[in-house]
């Protein structure tokens, strides 16, 4: 649950969380998502599970525990940015992906703090590791440096899930903080290239704000200019909810 402390001073509380808004990105333009997750049988919780309902999101039954709902607390400043502070308990549902229920997944998406906060994280590797024989993998780091040790420490985190991934989402400010010293242009054709654990993603977008984006494949590259944001939270998750629908709908993340 994300509670928004606007410029104003005033706190609004609404649904939220990467991944979720990512799976509810994707509902709303039409494709079937189930979401393994962790949500509190308290108010909060209810209210997120009625939204991820409502827009045609299967939550999965084991997603559901007696520990309060975590937030992400939002202030906003002047210009609209946002920074966060975090109370939050994470681990995967038992049974990782295999508690899904109904036919495998042809697509799986992670990241944010699912990819990051024990004792989850290793779980959530692990599941995506067991999924990638039969399904295609996207990843968003999406880095909250609050809730993280530094870069050093958890560079070869991501880079361990990155090497797993056919599609990589990041954005400019992501990968200034993992990879000091270095562009994100330069990150990108690196992940590209492979990175340990797996054969590299065949896809790597940058996110650079008002500048727009920026993809990198074997071989090529483009630009695709800013569009107008009507709210900088959760813009980088309707992002890449508008990325992996044209990637599925143009059936360029089917596995052969």
């Amino acid at each position: 649950m994300d509670v928004l402390t606007g410029a104003d001073g005033v706190r609004r509380s609404r649904p939220g969380g990467s991944p979720a808004n990512v799976a509810l990105g994707l509902a709303r333009l039409g494709h079937p998502v189930r979401l393994a997750t962790r949500i509190g049988r308290d108010g909060p919780g209810r209210a997120l599970h009625a939204h991820l309902r409502e827009g045609g999101v299967e939550v999965t039954p084991g997603s559901f525990t007696d520990d309060a709902t975590s937030t992400a607390t939002a202030r906003l400043d002047a210009a609209g940015g946002a920074h966060y502070t975090f109370d939050i308990t994470w681990d995967l549902p038992p049974g990782g992906l295999g508690g899904l229920g109904g036919p495998a997944p042809a697509h799986v998406h992670t990241g944010s703090i699912a990819t990051a906060l024990a004792p989850g994280a290793d779980r959530v590797f692990a599941a995506a590791r067991a999924a990638r024989a039969a399904a295609t993998l996207s990843y968003d780091p999406n880095i909250r440096p609050a809730l993280l040790t530094g870069p050093d420490r958890e560079r070869p985190r991501v880079e361990r899930l990155v090497a797993l991934s056919d599609v990589v989402k990041a954005s400019e400010e992501d990968l200034g903080w993992l990879c000091p010293g270095r562009s994100p242009d330069e990150t990108a054709r690196r992940w590209l290239a492979g990175s340990g654990a797996g054969d590299g993603p065949a896809l790597v977008v940058v996110t650079v704000g008002g500048a727009g984006a920026r993809a990198f494949w074997p071989g090529g590259r483009c630009e695709v200019p800013a569009v107008e944001v009507a709210d900088t939270v959760g813009a980088g998750d309707a992002f890449m909810a508008g990325l992996l629908s044209g990637l599925l709908d143009t059936g360029l993340l089917a596995r052969a």
